[in-house]
């Protein structure tokens, strides 16, 4: 495999800081998954694109890896007994009946209170952790999930979740349920352009990796010393494998769609084997990091001083990226998960 490392270390959150207008925060998606503008980073040029060129950007022989996983309808709203509104969040689901959830407010909430959500479906609190609460559900997880939940659509949105989200916050390659926010990336390609890529000559294979809640927790500096992340739980086959050897052999480019793919391609290259396998990751990428597997990187716009800008600046060059980024906003370019995309392909990686 080709080695990349970029060798600029810093790690001062400050470095990963850029003032974005509020009108440039994407709220709605486009009317269409691939009318999205795409900026083409490339070496040390920026190019204005649209998401469609990926045909035209992408050789036959490539092969793009996708995110399969599929985000929960995580969101509940219910009542106490006593009247008063909670919100519990499932998290991470155990099997039929068990899953671990965030509960707000949790304060008054004990062990063994139960939320009546009609004659079918209870949700009782069975023990408290450090963090959430183990849930029993009836009569089902999914069910209560399907009947009662709600897209858990990102904070900065500012509105509810709403029949548009439930098709649009979901990839076209989404069916492995567990997580609890999209694989953004994923978002942009449509039907018509996966036919189109495939018929180009490029190769799609997917991973599942589950994104958590930590996705939107603010880095801790603790964190950055230990370079270790939150854990989300992945999976690779032996069929993905088998492809991404194959296309590096035949001298083809892995161009990952999204920093959770990333996050998951390295993590299992960094074992010392490729190979199928399934686990949990809590692998921080940050400057000087060694990339072993991914050649090319398309992905959205993310937030400041996020671990996610982190990865991309590590990938791409910090100076490079954020200049990237300066020129997005100066271009009115949307940002987040429903905003526009980039495709960073280093100097190094040709």
């Amino acid at each position: 495999m080709r080695i990349f490392m970029n060798t600029t270390t810093s790690f001062n959150l400050q470095n990963y800081t850029f003032v974005l207008p509020e009108e440039r925060i994407a709220r709605f998606p486009r009317k269409n998954r691939s009318d999205a503008r795409l900026l083409y980073v490339k070496e040390n040029s920026i190019q204005n694109r649209n998401i469609v060129d990926l045909v035209d950007l992408l050789q036959s022989g490539d092969r793009l890896v996708v995110n399969n996983t599929k985000v929960m309808k995580a969101r509940i709203h219910t009542k106490r007994k006593t009247g008063g509104s909670v919100e519990v969040f499932v998290t991470k689901v155990h099997d039929n009946r068990h899953c671990s959830a965030l509960i707000r407010p949790s304060r008054r909430i004990k062990e063994g209170e139960q939320f009546i959500l009609d004659r079918e479906h209870t949700i009782t609190c069975l023990r408290r952790n450090d963090v959430d609460w183990t849930l029993h559900c009836t009569p089902s997880v999914s069910s209560i999930m399907d009947s009662f939940g709600s897209i858990p659509i990102p904070p900065y949105f500012k509105r509810e979740a709403n029949e548009q989200d439930e098709e649009r916050y979901q990839s076209i390659f989404a069916d492995e349920e567990g997580a609890v926010a999209a694989s953004t990336a994923c978002l942009h390609i449509d039907q018509t352009l996966q036919a189109r890529l495939i018929e180009k000559g490029v190769g799609i294979s997917a991973i599942t990796l589950h994104i958590g809640t930590g996705t939107f927790a603010p880095l801790r500096q603790e964190q950055i010393e230990t370079q270790k992340l939150h854990k989300e739980w992945f999976s690779i086959s032996e069929q993905t494998v088998q492809d991404i050897l194959e296309t590096k052999n035949n001298g083809g480019r892995i161009i990952a769609v999204g920093t959770t793919v990333t996050r998951c391609l390295e993590s299992v290259a960094k074992k010392g084997s490729f190979i199928a396998q399934s686990g949990e990751t809590d692998l921080f990428i940050q400057e000087g990091f060694s990339f072993q597997v991914i050649d090319g990187l398309l992905t959205n716009f993310h937030l400041p001083q996020s671990s996610l800008l982190m990865l991309v600046c590590a990938f791409g060059g910090r100076k490079n990226i954020l200049d990237a980024y300066h020129h997005a906003i100066q271009e009115e370019y949307n940002f987040y998960s429903y905003g526009d995309a980039m495709l960073v392909i280093p100097d190094q990686h040709l």
